[in-house]
């Protein structure tokens, strides 16, 4: 007999919020079963997508955030996976970071005294054209993220962010 869940007990099961799995569920991101105007989603075929999804090489990642609590988010909710996680609260010390390393993955914030994450992506870009980037902010629509987005990061992260915004924004970059 097939295990069902319904999208409260997948959240548990996968320890994430309910309401990102009814995102993923509607954009038909996760392997699901609509009855009526509910999901559910049968247990087999939800640990064959995550087989495929969590076979993630480990990434060189850099967050650079003027707020430490966004790099203490970032090092628990990746810190375990296998990546190694740089933090920078200021972007003197990130362009020292990229200066000297490689990283695969850069999340900056857009709002920073000193340099600001719209400068320091153009910076950054100087040094490793091909670096994958992500801006994070909590402004909606203002001149300061449409320069940003003018610039090609590729993908706007809202604050406030969680553990599951982290984990999922990491996964479309892999």
């Amino acid at each position: 007999m097939k295990e069902i869940f319904t999208v409260q007990e997948l959240a548990e099961y996968l320890k994430m919020n309910p309401r990102t799995l009814q995102r993923k569920a509607n954009k038909g991101e996760i392997p699901a079963i609509k009855l009526d105007r509910q999901y559910r989603f049968d247990k087999e075929q939800i640990d064959t997508w995550l087989s495929h999804r969590t076979v993630v090489k480990s990434l060189n990642i850099l967050v650079v955030d003027d707020d430490p609590a966004i790099g203490r988010l970032f090092t628990q909710s990746l810190g375990g996976n296998g990546h190694k996680l740089t933090t920078s609260t200021n972007g003197v010390e990130a362009l020292e970071f990229v200066t000297r390393k490689r990283f695969d993955l850069i999340f900056l914030d857009l709002l920073m005294p000193g340099i600001d994450g719209s400068e320091l992506f153009v910076r950054i870009r100087e040094i490793d054209k091909y670096v994958t980037m992500a801006i994070m902010t909590d402004e909606v629509d203002t001149d300061r993220l449409k320069r940003a987005m003018k610039k090609g990061p590729v993908l706007i992260m809202h604050k406030p962010l969680d553990r599951d915004d982290v984990l999922e924004d990491l996964r479309s970059f892999t």
